[in-house]
């Protein structure tokens, strides 16, 4: 069970290398790049939009966002374009990163934690 559960992570990474080689590709729609590009930037991203150290939610998003996102663009995207672009995923040594997602959900968990202290810390009203 551990092997397979091995070879399905090795196989999502590699269909998100692909999405990132298909986002640039001219022959891609643009709804699939635009598909792409979210996957791509949430799955190379530092930062998870639910921590890890949260308790099961934590992973929930890498084993339920990602592989969903992966399926539903590879789903969109031609058949000839996505054999080119797995050919150059077999071919990638390191996996980008993406700062500026990583910029964006710091920015969002800034916001929620801002928006939670002012729920909690109100100013007392004269009266």
């Amino acid at each position: 069970m551990f092997q397979k559960w091995k070879a399905q992570a090795k196989y999502l990474q590699r269909e998100t290398y692909t999405l990132y080689f298909a986002y640039r590709h001219p022959e891609v729609p643009w709804y699939a790049k635009l598909l792409s590009a979210c996957v791509v930037a949430y799955a190379f991203s530092p930062i998870d939009l639910i921590p890890d150290f949260i308790p099961v939610l934590g992973y929930l998003d890498d084993l339920l966002i990602i592989p969903f996102g992966v399926w539903l663009t590879v789903k969109m995207i031609p058949e000839n374009v996505l054999n080119e672009c797995r050919k150059q995923a077999d071919m990638a040594i390191e996996k980008p990163t993406n700062w500026i997602a990583a910029a964006g959900i710091v920015v969002l968990w800034l916001i929620l934690l801002v928006f939670g202290i002012r729920m909690f810390i109100r100013p007392k009203q004269k009266a």
